[in-house]
């Protein structure tokens, strides 16, 4: 009897290590209870909610499902996304019956605070239903003002849904507005002034928040010529406080001389809305003044001073083009070819020395970035200064049209290394277009020292010593295998038996030094298996079959004098020190003699 209760056991067991429907068969058998009626459809299949061997995996099993759950736990929102527990089974536990609640709550006990709505003022004294109604999730329900009192906006949603700006949830009618917050910060008198002297019937948005908006009555001096922005002169503290306003702050157009002491009506004579195109050059308001009529051009400042139209003195410094070395020795008339008219004179190098231009415009019409006024011949353009490429090793003695073969400015130049020697590139671009990472300016063909660390295959132990053709058999270096076996297929003295995975056991110390730790892998080794060869094993070559297989029974199948009785499990009786060594369980040593000394294969 005892020897079938052990058979029993025993095939159960192996049912549910192998899975399938004998697993499943024991898993009903050993479930504690009927699940819920949600998850009625689950009941039969236990690897939706659990997960063998691990309880810590059920929480993201029940995740999986639950998403709106899953969303709030990862934002950390919501009520679950603040809870602090330990498991999704803390508060929810499952086979207790098809009629139980396992979400049911105590509304009294709740902490609303959790939630992204919490309960502050008069909230509290709510009833749940009155937000969340029948049929609908306790998370659908509204979180906005106006979603639960739109009845009470007496402003008819003309100031908006942000009812919390004046409105606080202790009252409703407890409101207070900071109109400071607004576009227009109430100063000055506009403090005591009534809300319904600038929002009349009630009504907020769209009130005029200019002083012309509500002041234009009291415009009678200006009758609208000096335009609607009252506030460069008036302020809000008194109306008929006039001189906050200065011209040389306030507008681009300092006064200076004698336009200081000049009326305002005198420059602005045109009404509003054209003020602000009041002109603000000398000829703008004195072209009847310009005794040259025009033939100078209409910068009247060149020459004129604001203390006194007639005191003229010309300074050409306060031109555009300030005279500098021999230009100071040119005479006018030989740059203003015009005597009627200086309007027009060129006033880039281009066009008074285009004839001196050797370079027949290649490198544009800058020829200040060259030549200076000093001398023409006199050149003091600096690439390393001047430009972002500095030139350095062999550029600083190479000519400039062996790179700039076009025009200067219209054919931009690249400047990395390989926009210049794309012929050179003996690696035919594998290596990048960072040429600088291993070549010198000062001589192509000299290769700097390259750190093989940076790349995909450091070098180790005696790959430290090893030359470099002897892997890059051509300039096109990633051509190169990195995996052992293709360099050292020579060595194998395995004949692939053990893999092509050469590291696993050898080291770039060197070759004949390898150290395989068997306990890494899926079978350790022990007792008599660490004095068999690994031939003994492994048969095949290692990368064409299938792994080994680990159970006793695969090797030692002509060793089973019980011929599968006993079943596959031979590490109950036997151990690896030797076969024969036998650790028989408790109850075959509880036998009879006589039952020990019958013939292997006879049933008892």
């Amino acid at each position: 009897m005892r020897h079938w209760r052990w058979r029993l056991a025993l095939g159960l067991t192996a049912a549910w290590l192998a899975g399938g429907a004998a697993g499943q068969a024991l898993e009903g058998v050993l479930m504690p209870g009927k699940v819920i009626a949600g998850h009625a459809k689950l009941e039969q299949d236990c690897a939706k909610c659990h997960v063998k061997f691990n309880k810590a995996a059920q929480d993201g099993l029940c995740l999986d499902c639950h998403k709106e759950t899953a969303a709030d736990v990862r934002a950390k929102q919501g009520y679950h996304g603040r809870l602090k527990i330990e498991s999704c089974k803390s508060c929810h536990t499952d086979h207790k019956g098809p009629d139980v609640n396992i979400a049911a709550f105590d509304p009294k006990a709740f902490e609303h605070a959790k939630t992204d709505f919490a309960l502050l003022g008069a909230h509290p004294r709510v009833e749940c239903k009155a937000c969340h109604l029948v049929g609908k999730k306790y998370r659908q329900a509204p979180g906005g003002c106006n979603d639960c009192h739109r009845k009470d906006d007496k402003h008819k949603a003309a100031l908006g849904v942000l009812c919390a700006d004046c409105h606080t949830q202790a009252s409703w009618k407890d409101a207070r507005f900071d109109h400071a917050k607004t576009r227009f910060a109430l100063v000055g008198k506009h403090v005591p002034t009534a809300c319904k002297d600038c929002h009349a019937n009630n009504v907020f948005k769209g009130a005029p928040t200019t002083c012309v908006g509500c002041h234009r009555k009291d415009d009678k001096q200006h009758h609208g010529k000096l335009g609607d922005k009252c506030e460069a002169c008036h302020n809000a503290t008194d109306w008929k406080d006039v001189g906050a306003f200065r011209h040389d702050r306030e507008t681009k157009y300092p006064l200076r001389g004698r336009h200081a002491t000049t009326k305002c009506e005198a420059c602005h004579t045109v009404a509003a809305p054209v003020v602000a195109k009041t002109a603000t050059t000398c000829i703008g308001c004195h072209e009847k003044d310009d005794k040259h009529r025009a033939t100078l051009g209409t910068a009247c400042a060149d020459c004129h001073t604001e203390r006194n139209w007639k005191e003229a003195k010309y300074d050409h410094d306060l031109s555009a083009f300030k005279l500098r070395g021999k230009h100071k020795d040119v005479e006018c008339k030989d740059c203003h070819r015009d005597p009627k008219s200086y309007k027009g004179t060129p006033q880039t190098c281009i066009g008074c020395h285009r004839k001196d231009d050797t370079h027949k415009d290649r490198y544009g019409d800058k020829c200040a970035s060259c030549h200076t006024d000093r001398t023409w011949k006199d050149i003091v353009f600096r690439h390393e200064r001047d430009t972002k490429y500095a030139l350095t090793g062999k550029h600083a003695t190479t000519k400039c049209d062996a790179c700039h073969t076009g025009h200067v400015y219209r054919d931009k130049l690249g400047t990395d290394c390989f926009a210049c020697h794309r012929k050179d590139d003996k690696h035919k671009d594998q290596l990048g277009r960072r040429c600088e990472d291993c070549h010198e300016t000062a001589d192509w063909k000299k290769t700097l020292r390259f750190d093989h660390n940076r790349s995909k295959f450091p070098l180790l132990g005696r790959h430290a010593r090893v030359l470099c053709k002897d892997c890059h058999a051509t300039p096109a270096y990633k051509d190169a295998k990195t995996e052992c076996i293709a360099c050292h297929a020579k060595d194998d003295k395995h004949k692939r038996m053990l893999g092509i995975d050469c590291a696993a056991c050898h080291n770039a110390r060197d070759w004949k030094l390898w150290d395989f730790d068997h306990r890494k892998t899926r079978f350790a080794l022990d007792g008599a298996h660490l004095r068999a060869a690994c031939v003994t094993c492994h048969k095949a070559p290692a990368d064409k079959v299938p792994p080994l297989p680990v159970a006793c029974i695969e090797c030692h199948r002509n060793e089973d004098v019980h011929d599968g009785e006993f079943g596959p499990l031979c590490q109950r009786c036997h151990t690896a020190r030797s076969w024969k060594d036998v650790a028989m369980p408790a109850s075959r040593a509880a036998r009879p003699p006589r039952e020990v000394r019958e013939p292997a294969g006879v049933r008892p």
